[in-house]
């Protein structure tokens, strides 16, 4: 995302998010634990924006996106996005879930790792949100439900029939997607789709920990790691390989790769700049 702003401020405060920084690290909490964290149109809005914000500010170099209370997210509120868009005109539909896409692309095109630290249920749009992050850390309780049919929706919202069969495979990933069955942490991470499973009660503490490691590295190095893996999902070798050596070129006329053989050569740690 472009560095340039124009005249608006940073925003000073989130309506429908609580977020922390701290030492690079970014937490983003969703705290309506009373509703299972489930999403309205502000939250949706405030997520897309906030990324946007954070990716142009480069102050944050990892983000932890959580939940409050019992689960992660039990996707869309039931009153306050489903009763409401039945309301809304086609063009208003086509504008809302416009939105709800973008906030799935500026997780994935944003120049820091996500890592999303699950529990309890992550249930439709919630399920896609942790889909979209870099990383999945998860504790025994968490169970993800892709439920868009069950709801009468097909299931390849958010960018979720994108994503799901990348993460998962074809196979695993239509059976979700077509059936909104739950999956528990055992089989999530059967297929793949936890990063990391934890002893109960602790998902947010490791995800906190893998940030704060992410945050200590090399920024810039990650930054394109990640922009990599996104970009070269629908390449061909040729093109894959060519994007590669054009990014290498440039890290290595950057000051982390000085740094690492300057380090190497005396025997020290690498003081990474992300530049």
């Amino acid at each position: 995302m472009s560095p340039f702003t124009g005249s608006a401020a940073s925003t000073a405060r989130w309506r429908h998010l609580r977020v922390e920084t701290a030492d690079g690290v970014a937490t983003v909490t969703l705290a309506r634990p009373e509703k299972l964290n489930a999403l309205t149109f502000g939250a949706y809005a405030d997520l897309r924006d906030l990324l946007a914000e954070l990716s142009r500010e480069k102050s944050v170099r990892a983000l932890v996106l959580a939940g409050e209370g019992r689960g992660f997210c039990s996707g869309g509120d039931v009153d306050e996005i489903i009763g409401a868009t039945l309301a809304l005109d086609t063009a208003q539909l086509l504008d809302f879930n416009r939105m709800t896409g973008q906030v799935v692309r500026a997780v994935r095109e944003c120049p820091f790792p996500v890592i999303a630290a699950v529990h309890g249920i992550a249930a439709g749009a919630g399920a896609v949100l942790a889909l979209a992050a870099d990383f999945r850390v998860a504790d025994p309780t968490a169970r993800f439900a892709f439920l868009f049919t069950r709801v009468g929706l097909s299931g390849g919202d958010m960018g979720a029939a994108y994503l799901l069969p990348r993460v998962v495979g074809l196979g695993h990933a239509t059976r979700l997607l077509m059936l909104g069955d739950p999956v528990h942490a055992s089989e999530a991470q059967r297929i793949g789709l936890i990063s990391e499973l934890t002893e109960e009660g602790r998902a947010d503490e490791a995800a906190r920990t893998l940030a704060r490691r992410l945050a200590g590295g090399p920024a810039l190095a990650y930054a394109q790691t990640k922009a990599l893996l996104t970009a070269e999902l629908d390449m061909p070798l040729s093109a894959a390989v060519e994007l590669d050596a054009a990014t290498q070129a440039l890290l290595m006329n950057g000051e982390d790769y000085a740094e690492f053989h300057a380090a190497f050569t005396q025997r020290r740690p690498p003081k990474w700049r992300g530049r």
